[in-house]
C-alpha cells in the first residue's frame, strides 16, 4: 500500500472562515510519543511552499530537527518562535 501525498490547497471555497495564509499549529504534546515524530513529518510533508506550520513541543526538538534535516536537507527554513521551558515553538517554513 502507497501512502499518498496530502496537499493544502492555497485556497479553498467553503463557508468557515478560515485564512489559508494563517501559520499551522501543531500542538505535539497532545501526540503519543510512539508516533509523534512520523506525524511531525506527515504534517509537515502536507505544507506548500512558503506557507509554515508551527510545532509546540514538550522540549527543544533537536533530534526532530537533525531527522528533518538528513531525509528533506533544505525544503524546510526552522526558527525558534519561543525557548521552554514548559514548551517550545519551531516555526517550519516550506523552502523547497
Amino acid at each position: 500500500m502507497t501512502a499518498e501525498p496530502i496537499t493544502l490547497s492555497s485556497a479553498h471555497t467553503c463557508n468557515c472562515n478560515h485564512d489559508d495564509a494563517e501559520t499551522i499549529v501543531l500542538d505535539g504534546r497532545t501526540i503519543p510519543h510512539a508516533v509523534r515524530h512520523a506525524a511531525i513529518f506527515g504534517a509537515l510533508e502536507a505544507i506548500q511552499l512558503g506557507f509554515s506550520l508551527d510545532l509546540i513541543a514538550p522540549h527543544d526538538p533537536l533530534p526532530l530537527l537533525a531527522q528533518l534535516e538528513q531525509a528533506r536537507p533544505g525544503a524546510f527554513t526552522v526558527s525558534y518562535v519561543e525557548r521552554g521551558p514548559d514548551a517550545w515553538r519551531i516555526r517550519f517554513t516550506r523552502a523547497a
